[in-house]
């Protein structure tokens, strides 16, 4: 896109966990933001971080063609971070991640970020991991030159990840289910930067697909035990055999947090960056370790609360 300019940019689900942290990467470039929430409301917390008229909100639902088609008039680049695990997933990972690439290209848009997710495949047996693969299939139908981003398990201040690990490991004794699964976590203000880029630099990034994950590979269990120990916790794990946590896919529940059957399924796989696929190196970034930043926000966990070990030191 050419310097000097302030190109308008439509993100759909810009108020979620990752939302926020590309609309702040692209706000700071001085693009110009329409955020396209079903509700609208939950995201104007983004107002403040950009200039006065530099972001809008727009009413938008990936299953209401015309709604995404208002979203994008005008729009010179549209980035989709819609998911969802529960519902109708087809009708929002691939019909309406298809619509909104539809939408992008008949609107003359010049680029289309797709984050979809690292095991994304059309022939998974997890519907979560299905319905992303057919998405990107959908998305690159309609629009060649989209970027396609996979992710693998993110962590922010803001996560459902490590605060639920932590806010477990207050428990005495901490099931660990999946423990040998191997995962690859990524620092949500790295997505948000990588996929600030693709939205902006369609020539570098267009057609292309990226796994982005972080710096360290961890199992299952390692990762409980590192976010125990930076919320000052240490209860005694156990590894749920396998035939047991399949029990509890299908009630629904794992003590302190659920766990769906299509859930359970994609545990059986690792969620690591493929062999040899591009990820933050090709964005230039240096991905950020877990340890070099989770304590910031699971010292709440700790008693007596984040200070606690300054004020005894």
């Amino acid at each position: 896109m050419p310097t000097g300019t302030s190109p308008l940019i439509t993100v759909f689900g810009g108020g979620g966990f990752i939302g926020r942290y590309v609309c702040e990467a692209l706000l700071k470039t001085g693009a110009r933001l329409r955020v396209a929430e079903r509700d609208p409301r939950k995201a104007f917390f983004l107002q403040p971080l950009g200039k006065v008229g530099h972001v809008g909100f727009i009413k938008a639902d990936l299953a209401r063609p015309a709604t995404i088609e208002r979203a994008v008039d005008g729009a010179a680049a549209v980035v989709n971070l819609v998911g969802i695990f529960e519902g109708n997933l087809d009708a929002i990972h691939v019909e309406g991640a298809g619509r909104a690439a539809a939408a992008a290209s008949a609107g003359g848009a010049t680029a289309f970020v797709q984050v979809s997710a690292i095991g994304a495949d059309p022939d998974s047996a997890s519907d979560y991991g299905r319905t992303k693969g057919l998405g990107e299939q959908a998305v690159r139908s309609a629009f060649p030159n989209a970027t396609i981003i996979r992710p693998s398990v993110v962590f922010g201040a803001e996560d459902a990840f490590t605060n639920r690990f932590a806010s477990m490991a207050r428990l005495p004794v901490l099931p660990v289910i999946a423990p040998r699964t191997r995962f690859q976590p990524v620092f949500v203000r790295d997505l948000g930067q990588a996929i600030a880029m693709a939205a902006l630099d369609p020539a570098r990034f267009g057609g292309h697909s990226y796994d982005i994950a972080g710096p360290q590979v961890m199992t299952m269990r390692e990762l409980n035990l590192r976010i125990a120990a930076m919320a000052g916790q240490s209860p005694h794990m156990i590894d749920v055999p396998d035939f047991v946590a399949n029990a509890m896919a299908k009630l629904g529940f794992l003590p302190g947090a659920p766990l769906s059957t299509d859930q359970w399924i994609m545990l059986q796989r690792d969620n690591v960056a493929g062999d040899g696929a591009s990820g933050l190196d090709a964005f230039g970034i240096v991905p950020t370790a877990l340890d070099a930043v989770a304590p910031d926000w699971l010292g709440r966990f700790v008693k007596g609360g984040r200070f606690a070990r300054r004020a005894t030191a």
